[in-house]
């Protein structure tokens, strides 16, 4: 029980300051280009009038049904925290549970190469196939892109660890494989691709998220590593000492 509060400890301090962080890299980087390109949605809207104010009535009910959005200002900004926030403590807690799981000592440079796994497997992989989109932009059926997200999510993280756990070469090619097969299969892609926004903000913007989450997870690897030392080090010792989580690979 002690390692698992000292295991919780970690993550959720780690993922406190790296969700406030990464807030700050959002605030400085995509906020700006997500704003700009609301306005090109907003202009589109606002062509589209309605002719009639029967038309204008429904398509005010309808606006009032969709769902509810935080306001710019502060309040957009504390929703933002708060989601980067438990965004970095649930990731955390994957990391710290891996550590566990894997039973080896910690620090911040190896937290680092962990924090580039969850980078390749939560962002570089995904993305390939389901770049970070604009407001605006015509997308596939949520399901079906939430469905491929995670499994290329699955893939890649599995791939990853036969390659970086094991020593068989048959392992290592079906790591290889298990990471393409996403890809060979294709991401879900919409019937006519269209935005509204300007084909060079979309690609600022996919530049800006990637490099905000590549931050995030070499800030988020990092920290679990050092936190995981400081606060769970003693405990998994004592339970590796006695065969507890040690799992020798």
């Amino acid at each position: 029980m002690t390692l698992f509060r000292n295991i919780v400890f970690a993550a959720a301090l780690a993922g406190l300051i790296a969700g406030v962080f990464v807030t700050i890299v959002h605030e400085i980087g995509t906020v700006p280009i997500i704003l700009q390109a609301e306005t090109y949605e907003k202009a589109a809207e606002s062509s589209a009038a309605p002719a009639t104010d029967a038309d204008a009535a429904t398509a005010e009910h309808q606006h009032e049904a969709e769902a509810w959005e935080p306001t710019d200002g502060f309040e957009r900004t504390a929703f933002t925290v708060l989601a980067d926030v438990l965004t970095g403590i649930a990731f955390g807690l994957l990391l710290t549970a891996a550590y566990a799981l894997r039973g080896r000592a910690m620090d911040w440079r190896q937290g680092l190469f962990w924090g580039l796994a969850g980078f390749a497997t939560f962002t570089l992989a995904p993305g390939l196939g389901l770049p970070p989109e604009l407001p605006g932009t015509e997308s596939a059926p949520l399901l079906d892109r939430q469905i491929w997200w995670v499994a290329t999510a699955i893939a890649t993280a599995g791939g990853l660890a036969l390659i970086a756990f094991t020593r068989h070469i048959a392992l290592t090619v079906l790591g290889v494989g298990l990471i393409v097969l996403p890809h060979i299969y294709g991401a879900p892609q919409p019937a006519e691709h269209k935005m509204l926004a300007p084909e060079g903000l979309a690609h600022s913007f996919a530049v800006a998220a990637v490099v905000t989450s590549f931050l995030f997870w070499l800030v988020l690897g990092s920290l679990t590593g050092v936190f995981y030392r400081w606060f769970a080090g003693s405990s998994q010792a004592l339970l590796s000492d006695h065969g507890g989580l040690d799992q020798h690979a």
